[in-house]
């Protein structure tokens, strides 16, 4: 009544003991919740460090897809470009076969004529 109390062991007490064993039970509580608390939060750190470590990799995997894209694109150009001269070559020997067939023909023509040139002499002397 006049706010002192005896305990188990007759002790006297400012509190009401079932205020201090529930006072006890919330600080216990609170213990083991705060630790619960320090535990996830480790967890959480071990989690992110990995999350952090596996987007480094991604993002390292992802500079050497881009490179090796980029490679390949500079690659397709460059066959191209040189498929694009093949060609061109091509297109030039060609044209300098056809000049040669004509002129090759026309020396055959001026053989011809001079055979023909040469024999007439011949069959005239």
């Amino acid at each position: 009544m006049s706010g002192l109390h005896f305990d188990e062991l007759w002790k006297v007490r400012l509190l009401d003991p079932d205020a201090s064993a529930r006072t006890q039970e919330l600080k216990d509580e609170c213990k083991n919740f705060t630790d619960k608390m320090d535990h996830f939060q480790k967890l959480v750190d071990g989690f992110i460090d990995v999350v952090n470590k596996l987007a480094k990799s991604v993002e390292e995997e992802k500079l050497l897809a881009i490179g090796s894209r980029n490679s390949l694109k500079s690659m397709e150009k460059h066959r191209e470009s040189v498929q694009q001269q093949l060609g061109a070559l091509i297109m030039e020997k060609r044209i300098q076969l056809e000049r040669y067939r004509i002129e090759y023909e026309s020396l055959l023509k001026a053989e011809a004529e001079q055979k023909d040139f040469i024999n007439q002499l011949l069959r005239q002397s």
